[in-house]
C-alpha cells in the first residue's frame, strides 16, 4: 500500500479518467454548440423569413388600402356620370350640353380644371364650349395655344384614344410640358369627344396637385364622360336636324295641302259646272224629245191616215229609241240633281224583304227567258231599315238587270242580305262572265262600259252603276264588286240600319 508506483499509477488512472471525462464533456458540449448553432441559424431563417412575410403583407395592405381609394374613387366617379349623364339626356341643345357639366361634378370626378373643344369647319379651328377653373383671359390664351397646334389635337381625336400626364410619351405628338404650362396643371386627362356626325373635339381635364398622377382609373372616367357628352351631342343633333326635317315637312304639307285644296276647289267648279250643264242640256233635251214622241205616237196609230208597213216600223224604232233616249235623260238628271244635293230622299223604315220581292217579281220575266235560278237568302229577323223604296228599288233592277245580262243560259243569280257590323249588307252574285282586273276601278264611272261581246250587242248607256253608287253614297252606304273573270261576280252594298 506503500508503494509509491501504485499510488502513481493510481493517480494516472485518475487524470486518465479524468480527461476522458473532460473529452466526453467537450465533445457533449460540441455537440450540444453544434444543435444550438443549428437551431440559431433556423431561428435566424425564420425571423428573416417572418421579416419578409411582415414587409409584403405591409407591401400588400398598402396596396390594397390604394386599390381601395382607387376603388372608392372610382364609384364615386362613376356615380357622378350617371348623374351627369341622366342632367345631359334631358337637353336636346347641342350648345347646353356642356354647361350641365358643373364643377362639383368635376370635383367627383377628382379633378379642378376643365375645357372642352369642338372643331369648326368654318373657322378651321376649335371653339371653346366648356370652362372650368379658367378666367376668361386664360382660357382666351388657352385657346390661342391649342389652335396652333390644332394639327396635333385633330391626330390626337382621329386616334379615337384618351391620353394622360403619365401616358402621353406613348403620344409622339403632344409635348407634356407645353399642356402644363398653358393649361396651368400638373396632371391631366385628354380624352376626345367622337359623336357619328358632325364637327368633334375633345376634352381636357387636369389638377395642380404635384402629389397625384392620374390612374388608369382616371383615363377610363374621363373617356366615359366624352363618349356621354358626345352620345348628348349626337343626340341634339339629331333632334334638331328631325326637327328642321318636321318644319320642312310640315311646310311642304301645307304648301300641298293649300295646293290640293285649289285644285280640288277648282274640281269642285268643274264638277258643278258639268252637273249644271247636265241638268240643263237634259231639261232642255226633254222637251223636243216629248214632242217627237208624240208626233211619233199620233202617226204610228195612223190618226192622220193610214201608213205603209215601211214607214210604220220605222216610226216605232223612233218610238223606241226616243223612249230609251228618255230613260238616259232621266238617268243624267238623276245623277245630276243627286250630285248637286238637290235630289230628295223619302226616307221612311222599309222592310227589305219586301223590296226584294217585288224587284224579283219585275226580273223574273228575264230570268225565265234565260232559264236563270233566281234564289233570294235574307237573314231571320232583318229590322226595318231607313230607306228611300223607289230609289232602292231602282238600285236591286240595276244589279239585277246586268246579273241577267251577263249571265248565260241555264245560270243562276243568288240575293243575299245580312246584319254586319251594324250595318244591312247586300249582295247579288251571279254565274255570268265575269268583269276584268282593270275595269272594276273604273266601273262605277258614268259612261263606261266593259269591253266584251255582250256589250257589243246589246247597247246602254253607261249611267246604270253611276247612279246606283250616287244612291247609295245618298243613303250613306258603300257599294263595290268582287268578280273572277269567267266564274260572275257579286256586287255589294251596305245601308245603315240607324
Amino acid at each position: 500500500m506503500d508503494n509509491p508506483e501504485f499510488w502513481l499509477n493510481i493517480l494516472r488512472l485518475g487524470n486518465l479518467l479524468l480527461l476522458l471525462g473532460l473529452g466526453v464533456f467537450l465533445m457533449l458540449t460540441l455537440e450540444k454548440n453544434k444543435q444550438q448553432k443549428i437551431t440559431i441559424d433556423k431561428l435566424a431563417k425564420s425571423l428573416e423569413e417572418m421579416d419578409e412575410q411582415a414587409k409584403l403583407i405591409v407591401r400588400t395592405d398598402m396596396e390594397l388600402n390604394k386599390a381601395q381609394e382607387e376603388l372608392d374613387k372610382k364609384v364615386i366617379g362613376l356615380y357622378a356620370l350617371q348623374r351627369l349623364s341622366r342632367t345631359m339626356s334631358t337637353s336636346l341643345e347641342e350648345m347646353q350640353i356642356f354647361k350641365k357639366i358643373s364643377p362639383s361634378y368635376l370635383e367627383e370626378l377628382g379633378f379642378e380644371k376643365a375645357a372642352g373643344f369642338l372643331w369648326n369647319d368654318k373657322e378651321n379651328d376649335f371653339i371653346i364650349q366648356l370652362n372650368i377653373g379658367y378666367l376668361e383671359d386664360e382660357i382666351g390664351k388657352i385657346r390661342t395655344a391649342v389652335n396652333l397646334e390644332k394639327d396635333l389635337y385633330l391626330d390626337l381625336i382621329k386616334e379615337e384614344k384618351a391620353v394622360s400626364s403619365t401616358s402621353i410619351q406613348q403620344y409622339s405628338g403632344l409635348n407634356k410640358e407645353s399642356i402644363i404650362h398653358f393649361f396651368k396643371v400638373n396632371s391631366f386627362v385628354i380624352s376626345p369627344i367622337l359623336p357619328k356626325e358632325g364637327s368633334r373635339g375633345f376634352l381636357f381635364v387636369g389638377k395642380e396637385d404635384t402629389g397625384e398622377v392620374p390612374t388608369e382609373g382616371d383615363e377610363e372616367l374621363i373617356t366615359v364622360l366624352a363618349n356621354q357628352i358626345g352620345q348628348a351631342i349626337e343626340n341634339a343633333r339629331l333632334f334638331e336636324k328631325s326637327w328642321k326635317t318636321q318644319l320642312e315637312l310640315e311646310k311642304k304639307v301645307e304648301e300641298r295641302t293649300r295646293e290640293l285644296t285649289n285644285v280640288l276647289e277648282e274640281v269642285q267648279k268643274i264638277s258643278n259646272r258639268k252637273t249644271d250643264f247636265i241638268s240643263s242640256v237634259s231639261h232642255e233635251l226633254r222637251t223636243p224629245l216629248t214632242s217627237i214622241k208624240g208626233y211619233a205616237a199620233i202617226l204610228i196609230a195612223e190618226k192622220l191616215g193610214a201608213l205603209p208597213p215601211a214607214v210604220k216600223e220605222r216610226l216605232e224604232k223612233i218610238n223606241h229609241h226616243s223612249d230609251e233616249l228618255v230613260h238616259m235623260v232621266n238617268d243624267l238628271l238623276d245623277i245630276a240633281r243627286i250630285e248637286a244635293g238637290r235630289a230628295t230622299m223619302k226616307i221612311e223604315l222599309q222592310d227589305l224583304q219586301s223590296i226584294i220581292a217585288t224587284v224579283s217579281d219585275l226580273i223574273m220575266i228575264q230570268c225565265k227567258n234565260k232559264n236563270i235560278e233566281l234564289v233570294t237568302n235574307i237573314e231571320a229577323d232583318m229590322p226595318l231599315i231607313p230607306t228611300d223604296r223607289g230609289q232602292i228599288e231602282r238600285v236591286f233592277i240595276n244589279l239585277l238587270g246586268n246579273a241577267v245580262k251577263f249571265t248565260p243560259q241555264n245560270g243562276k243569280i243568288t240575293i243575299n242580305a245580312e246584319l254586319k257590323d251594324g250595318v244591312v249588307q247586300v249582295g247579288i252574285s251571279d254565274t255570268g262572265i265575269g268583269i276584268p282586273e282593270e275595269a272594276i276601278s273604273k266601273l262605277f264611272t258614268e259612261f263606261y262600259r266593259i269591253d266584251n261581246a255582250i256589250n257589243q250587242q246589246v247597247k246602254g248607256t253607261g249611267l246604270g252603276l253611276s247612279l246606283v253608287k250616287h244612291i247609295i253614297e245618298a243613303h250613306k252606304g258603300n257599294i263595290w264588286v268582287e268578280s273572277t273573270l269567267g266564274k260572275g261576280s257579286t256586287f255589294f252594298f251596305t245601308l245603315p240600319i240607324d
